[in-house]
């Protein structure tokens, strides 16, 4: 994979003050993102890669699916980050009997009012971990989907907002699995990232088990960040500049993705998808511009999944990044 020098890309904006505000907020915002990265670190060992795509999708606005075995710590990873980041959290997890009701809430008569009361469902929270998502019924998985895309929920004729920031982080097991309803691509397409965790490293596995319960760290983790904070983070996400090169970059990955027989190309959304990750990317590691380099940390987790998901092993997006050259 081709990488040239990208200190010669720099941001643009058409703003000085923009600029000017954006900076401070990055310059504040590094060591704080630094600190709850590290926290992080210690209850998800050995991933680090993955801790910082997970934020980095957080940032961007998106969702985010772990595909991986039973019990390789997704739910670890998504209890700690709401843990971390001082959000609600809320876990469902979901059976093949599930209605769309459990999710969303529902109706119920009040005999003393004479009147309906709408019970919300766990949905109404910051960080929804969708346990599973792909033991539940086509009709359930689309309920919440749907609820991802407009962040907000339809009941009973009235339309109720969802707390934010609204992030819903869904595990879905491996197809091969009894009882399970794969997600269709239309729904796939739905989340920003789709991210592994795989087995530990050894020295990993024994620090596992020579450490402290996961779940006794979890309880005593302390929020480092808060919901205003990161709202504040969210919309400066947008402001991260993506100079032309870099731009032509993108565009010339997602064309390559198109002309594959193998896979279906990136839609318009997976295109939106890729460009808001790397600005989020870049934010994360604290810069106001968007490097050739973001692009490439961010577009397996984001493409993989658009493109039919890994096949023997093989990742249709590494294997694009190799034949696209970076010309800067």
């Amino acid at each position: 994979m081709a990488i040239t020098s990208t200190s010669s890309i720099s941001s643009l904006p058409t703003s000085s003050s923009t600029s000017s505000d954006l900076s401070a907020i990055i310059q504040t915002a590094k060591p704080k993102i630094e600190a709850a990265l590290t926290a992080l670190r210690h209850i998800i060992l050995d991933k680090p890669e993955q801790i910082k795509l997970s934020l980095t999708c957080l940032l961007a606005g998106g969702h985010l699916l772990l595909q991986d075995l039973p019990g390789m710590g997704k739910t670890t990873l998504a209890e700690s980050l709401a843990r971390g980041l001082g959000l609600g959290f809320r876990r469902v997890q979901f059976t093949s009997d599930m209605l769309p009701a459990d999710i969303l809430g529902f109706s119920i008569f009040n005999a003393e009012k004479q009147s309906f009361e709408f019970r919300a469902g766990p949905i109404f929270t910051q960080v929804l971990l969708a346990d599973e998502i792909n033991r539940t019924s086509p009709k359930t998985q689309s309920a919440l989907l749907e609820a991802m895309e407009e962040r907000q929920v339809s009941q009973d004729g009235q339309t109720r907002p969802l707390p934010q920031p609204f992030f819903v982080i869904a595990t879905q097991n491996p197809f091969q699995q009894a009882g399970t309803y794969p997600l269709p691509e239309s729904q796939l397409d739905r989340f920003l990232m789709c991210l592994s965790l795989g087995y530990p490293s050894e020295q990993a596995e024994r620090d596992l088990l020579l450490g402290l319960d996961r779940r006794q760290m979890l309880s005593q983790m302390q929020p480092l960040l808060d919901q205003a904070t990161l709202l504040v983070w969210q919309e400066s996400v947008t402001q991260i500049h993506l100079a032309t090169p870099v731009l032509d970059y993108l565009q010339r990955l997602v064309a390559k993705t198109r002309e594959s027989r193998q896979h279906v190309g990136l839609s318009t959304r997976g295109v939106l998808a890729l460009k808001r990750a790397a600005q989020s990317y870049a934010f994360v590691v604290g810069r106001n511009y968007v490097v050739p380099e973001d692009i490439q940390a961010v577009f397996a987790a984001v493409t993989d999944h658009r493109l039919g998901g890994v096949i023997n092993g093989a990742s249709p997006a590494l294997q694009i990044l190799k034949q696209v050259a970076v010309v800067v």
